[in-house]
């Protein structure tokens, strides 16, 4: 049975509190999540126990971040076996929790492939429990690292783009240190110019229907001491159109053979905005969101969610009223459109920002050859 428990961290400053950790209380192992859907009015941490809980927290969006989703997946199959609980069927799971984003799968196979490999070599249970535990912990350092140098990356790019510098940079959902073993993709590279002196705005749309952008983006754009602007997304037309951004900088849940970037709905407007009014688009993921076996955006997978998450607000410790626990907006009833991610066409991104590098112009060889720099 899914077993998980929450307990506040409110005496603790909020960059202190990670979004992920493993903990081995006598108790047994636990994996410790900073729940995002009650952010920023508190901060409370999830506890848990096993595999059905760590699957109903993807779910829920207490962790959510295509790179983050990965680091959980590992740690989810490692938690299955440290327990002894049935580590093919955990595995299944939480590969299929949220379907659009590929990092959740990779992750689960990474470890769940360590677990076999120890097995197969004559291991007993416990020693392929260790192995799985040691890629999770591997994949989570890796992802710290990739973190930094895509920031590099991003912000080299930024200035050679922009040679002028003061970039006033739109981003869309949330890319930080939420959703990153590190300081996150896109964020992490406006950060960078923030630490630089070279960021003079960053545009944080407040992403509909959840407001991961308000509250979350602007979280840690807060506690950065970052100069920013919330605005609502039917908002930034007119802030393209006032030449006040410079360049726009997102993430990615996956990426297609061919270039085409699935990212929190909202996201496709955004590039066609940019295209018209000639502003770099960006998007800033690591090499594990690139994803060789979907070949174009047709053939991605878009996760379709609850009408209740557009037509009810939901407020951390707010009284509610709506079926699906939040703030009715709309006439009981009401039928709601709300795919979670679009799918922006490759000839409408100007770069791709990786751990690995730059690719610019965007095309499937160039994102093939720079997958394979990044096997060898």
């Amino acid at each position: 049975m899914a077993d998980q428990y929450a307990h506040s961290g409110e005496d603790k400053r909020p960059t202190e509190t990670p979004a992920i950790r493993w903990e081995e209380p006598p108790e047994g192992p636990v994996l410790v999540l900073l729940d995002q859907t009650r952010l920023p009015a508190e901060e409370v941490e999830l506890v848990c126990t096993d595999a059905p809980a760590l699957v109903e927290a993807i779910r829920s969006l207490a962790v959510r971040g295509a790179p983050l989703l990965g680091i959980a997946g590992a740690y989810g199959v490692a938690l299955a076996a440290v327990r002894g609980f049935d580590v093919d069927e955990a595995a299944a799971a939480l590969a299929g929790a949220r379907p659009t984003a590929v990092n959740l799968a990779v992750g689960v196979r990474r470890a769940l492939a360590a677990y076999r490999a120890a097995l197969a070599e004559g291991g007993d249970g416990r020693r392929a429990a260790e192995a799985a535990l040691a890629a999770a912990r591997a994949l989570h350092r890796e992802d710290a690292e990739a973190s930094a140098r895509m920031a590099g990356h991003g912000l080299a790019l930024l200035d050679e783009l922009l040679p002028a510098g003061g970039h006033r940079v739109l981003t869309h959902c949330n890319t930080g240190a939420l959703v990153s073993g590190g300081e996150g993709t896109a964020f992490a590279v406006a950060l960078a110019a923030h630490r630089a002196g070279r960021l003079r705005r960053l545009w944080v749309d407040e992403t509909r229907p959840l407001l991961q952008g308000a509250r979350l983006t602007a979280y840690e754009a807060a506690r950065s001491g970052m100069a920013y602007t919330l605005l609502t997304d039917n908002a930034a037309g007119s802030l393209f159109a006032a030449g006040e951004v410079d360049a726009v900088l997102i993430g990615a849940d996956r990426i297609a053979a061919d270039g085409s970037v699935a990212n929190k709905v909202g996201s496709y407007p955004l590039a066609v905005l940019a295209r018209y009014h000639h502003v770099p688009f960006i998007v800033v993921a690591p090499v594990t969101t690139v994803d060789p076996d979907t070949p174009d955006g047709a053939s991605i997978e878009v996760e379709q969610r609850a009408g209740h998450e557009v037509t009810e607000i939901t407020a951390p410790q707010v009284s509610v009223a709506g079926a699906g626990g939040g703030i009715a907006v709309a006439p009981l009833g009401t039928q709601a459109y709300n795919p979670a991610f679009d799918v922006t066409p490759p000839e409408l991104v100007t770069a791709i920002v990786t751990e690995e590098g730059i690719v610019s112009p965007v095309t499937s060889e160039a994102l093939a050859e720079l997958c394979a720099r990044a096997r060898r």
